[in-house]
């Protein structure tokens, strides 16, 4: 019995020997096992140092800090480059404005230019060499009688063909005016008007039964420089008011011979007239040359070869007696004048050549208005007269059409003189006057 019970408990111990041996050797495979794991996925150990750890939270803080400087800088620079780029657009868009303007412009004045095609006519082909000859009269504006009512029923009683002589006169005139009108009278002209700048003139000409107009006491209130003008103005500010009162003429559809009070009429004006251009005008000139222009050559001798220049001269258009048709152009013209006038401290007689003269060039748009000159013997001026004609027996018997005293100062005694000679047959009439002023 005692044997048996031994060799169970050696067996027993082999046993077990075994078995603990068996799971050692598992429990190792386990640990090696998982330390190839956590090696492989945690190559720096799981347990990082606190410096290790610090420096990789700086080496962050430091890219985050760089990236936001760089991001910083590139902000600016996107910044600048949108600034810069906004700039440039608004100038393309101000030349794109400026572009269209003109692009308008140009529509504009091709779509007038065809306008004025289809009022004066179809478009034609050229005719043979030495045939063809260019249009020279504008076509007269549609008259509109609701500018001035008052104006267009004494209009309708005066003028002949829509056509009248014009004059503007205050007391300052007063003895001039009575030459004036008592000649027109004798020449037979009904077709006048006095345009009465204050009520002693207006009533002068009603007791002489002179065709006479002035604005009512509310239109002049409300223009002050026309009534300061009109009441105490000399010629030449009164001259300067025509330009803005023809224009209502113009309006109303009627062609106007605006003529100075300095004027003695001595035949019928309207029957000289040639009525082919916007603006007919008597001349300053006193001779061919100077009145219908000439060649005038400058010299400038250090240009050598070049030394002779050669250019074109006229002499200026009297503003105080010109015929004006009731034109586009014509309108256009009294506008130009009437408001550099306002502007600037001028001469009429001198706006009113450089605007009838000056050429269209960069910055400006010349006026397409069509002009003739009229005959300096017909429609003579006060030089013509007194330095040629009077001393040449031929020219003494030539009979003017009207002769304007404006070279000379005394006009109201020449006035007088040049009606006794034409008029009243007194051959000396005109020897005590000088050729020019005695001041």
């Amino acid at each position: 019995m005692m044997i048996g019970g031994r060799r169970e408990t050696a067996l027993m111990k082999k046993d077990g020997g075994q078995s603990l041996k068996s799971k050692i050797a598992a429990a190792i495979f386990v640990g090696v096992l998982l330390g190839c794991v956590f090696a492989f996925f945690y190559p720096d150990g799981i347990i990082v140092s606190s410096s290790l750890s610090r420096r990789q939270v700086a080496d962050a803080n430091s890219k985050v800090i760089t990236s936001s400087c760089e991001s910083s800088e590139r902000v600016n620079l996107l910044k600048s480059k949108f600034v810069a780029a906004s700039e440039k657009n608004a100038e393309l868009k101000r030349k794109i404005r400026e572009l269209t303007e003109k692009l308008r412009l140009a529509e504009q004045g091709k779509d007038i230019a065809q306008k004025q095609v289809m009022v004066l006519g179809e478009q034609q082909k050229a005719g043979p060499f030495g045939t063809v000859k260019g249009l020279r009269t504008n076509p007269t504006v549609v008259p509109d009688e609701s500018v001035n009512p008052k104006l267009g029923k004494i209009l309708e009683e005066v003028a002949v063909n829509r056509e009248l002589i014009v004059t503007l006169a205050n007391s300052n005139v007063k003895d001039m005016l009575e030459v004036w009108f008592t000649n027109i009278k004798r020449v037979g002209i009904s077709n006048y008007l006095v345009f009465a700048l204050d009520e002693e003139i207006y009533s002068f000409c009603q007791s002489n039964d002179v065709p006479v107009y002035k604005k009512d006491v509310e239109e002049i209130k409300e223009d002050k420089n026309f009534e300061s003008i009109a009441r105490t103005g000399g010629n030449h500010a009164v001259s300067g008011l025509k330009f803005r009162i023809l224009r209502e003429f113009m309006q109303m559809g009627y062609s106007v011979l605006l003529s100075d009070v300095d004027i003695v009429y001595l035949q019928n004006p309207f029957e000289y007239l040639y009525r082919d251009s916007d603006v007919e005008s008597m001349t300053d000139g006193h001779n061919n040359m100077t009145a219908y222009g000439y060649n005038d050559v400058f010299d400038e001798p250090e240009m050598g070869w070049a030394r002779y220049a050669h250019t074109m001269r006229i002499w200026v258009y009297n503003s105080g007696f010109f015929y004006i048709r009731p034109t586009i152009p014509s309108i256009e013209l009294l506008d130009r004048v009437a408001g550099r006038l306002a502007r600037e401290n001028a001469w009429d007689q001198a706006v009113f050549n450089e605007e009838l003269f000056y050429p269209s060039h960069p910055g400006y748009e010349g006026l397409h208005a069509s002009r003739r000159t009229m005959d300096y013997y017909m429609f003579m001026n006060s030089k013509v007269l007194f330095k040629t004609v009077r001393k040449n027996p031929q020219l003494r018997k030539l009979k003017p059409v009207i002769i304007h005293v404006n070279y000379h100062p005394d006009k109201l005694w020449r006035m007088k003189a040049v009606v006794d000679y034409y008029v009243n047959g007194k051959q000396n009439a005109l020897e005590p006057f000088p050729d020019g002023s005695s001041w």
